[in-house]
């Protein structure tokens, strides 16, 4: 090994090491999107969305009434507070290939029923899954523990006002996120 090459390889090691200490999951959380302008939102508990949900990974129901604009007006890139309903959550799909502002989306997302015609079914869906992605050793970061498709915006759970504590992302300022986490590839999921 001449002296360049060992050079490259301390250096190449030392980023390793740096990006490590500051990587996913690792000490304490990020407050807020890094850009200074922190707000104060009341997030909704894990109980509660996976309440929103027929199973985990299912899309959320609407749980308010018809607003008469798009819905990409409220659900953004970040989301915004809502006068006297809430934070509105950021829309993860922004930038999936083929939607746009004028995307329907109530063919995936319905209304919650509340009249007394319909009533609950007693369909039990899997529990949701709130586990970290898992990793290769304490060096590398976690790998998505879910499909990518239609969730290609990380920030929209990950970072900003409305990330929950336990999947905050400690370094939003980053935001190829796929140039270090890559997706699971869980072969063994139904196997016994």
């Amino acid at each position: 090994m001449n002296r360049k090459s060992g050079f490259r390889t301390v250096i190449a090691l030392a980023a390793v090491c740096a990006l490590a200490g500051t990587g996913c999951g690792r000490g304490d959380a990020a407050k807020g999107d890094g850009s200074g302008n922190e707000r104060t939102v009341v997030k909704t508990s894990a109980t509660e969305r996976a309440e929103r949900r027929g199973y985990d990974g299912a899309p959320p129901v609407i749980p308010h009434e018809m607003f008469g604009v798009a819905c990409t007006s409220c659900h953004n890139m970040q989301g915004m507070q809502v006068e006297g309903v809430g934070f509105s959550p950021p829309m993860p799909h922004e930038v999936t290939a083929g939607l746009s502002d004028v995307a329907r989306c109530r063919q995936c997302h319905v209304f919650r029923e509340t009249d007394e015609i319909f009533v609950a079914s007693d369909f039990q869906g899997l529990a949701q899954d709130l586990r970290h992605g898992r990793r290769l050793n304490d060096y590398t970061p976690p790998v998505i523990p879910h499909p990518v498709f239609m969730r290609e915006n990380c920030y929209a759970c990950h970072a900003g006002a409305a990330a929950r504590e336990e999947i905050r992302c400690s370094h939003p300022e980053r935001t190829r996120c796929q140039q270090c986490h890559v997706e699971e590839n869980a072969t063994d999921l139904f196997t016994p």
